[in-house]
This record gives structure tokens, C-alpha cells and sequence, in this order.
């Protein structure tokens, strides 16, 4: 997946996509160690879920998405974690 992966870098995290062949699309979420506190990596996870349940139409059809959170990612909001990726996936 990470290899052969096309790769789009947000703030502070990245999204790898690769078609899978499937009517549907699924989504991965790996959030760093670094991020302290199993509250918080939860909450991150639960934030980009969000985000594609609700804006699915913003993700490539028929792809394996994995999200990889970085030790850098700050986000306060599911709105404003929508528009970072919103603008991360203006660059594919």
C-alpha cells in the first residue's frame, strides 16, 4: 500500500490512496506513537472518520485511503480538519 501508493501531504499528515477494485471505498487510520495519550490518538481518528463519512464524495471512488498521522498534527476541529484535507486533496 505505502509503496505502491499514490501520496498526498496535509498538515501534518499525509493520505496514500490505491484502488482496490471494490464499489466502495475504505479507509485506514495510523496516528504516531509520538502523539501522547490514547484520548488523543482516538479523538484524531475519530475526527478524520468523521470527515470521511461525511465528505465522501471529496475521496477518489473504488481506493484503500490510509491516513498517517504525524507527531506535527495539530487540529482542533473536525471543520477545520475538513478543510485541510479538502485542500490536500485538491493535489491529486
Amino acid at each position: 500500500m505505502y509503496g505502491k501508493g499514490r501520496r498526498v501531504q496535509g498538515a501534518g499528515f499525509s493520505l496514500v490512496f490505491l484502488t482496490n477494485g471494490l464499489a466502495a471505498s475504505r479507509l485506514g487510520i495510523s496516528v504516531h506513537r509520538l502523539i501522547r495519550g490514547a484520548v488523543r490518538r482516538n479523538r484524531i481518528k475519530r475526527m478524520f472518520r468523521e470527515v470521511f463519512r461525511l465528505h465522501r464524495d471529496l475521496f477518489p471512488q473504488s481506493c484503500d485511503i490510509v491516513v498517517t498521522v504525524g507527531p506535527d498534527f495539530a487540529c482542533p476541529a473536525t471543520s477545520l480538519l475538513q478543510a485541510a484535507v479538502r485542500a490536500a486533496l485538491t493535489r491529486i
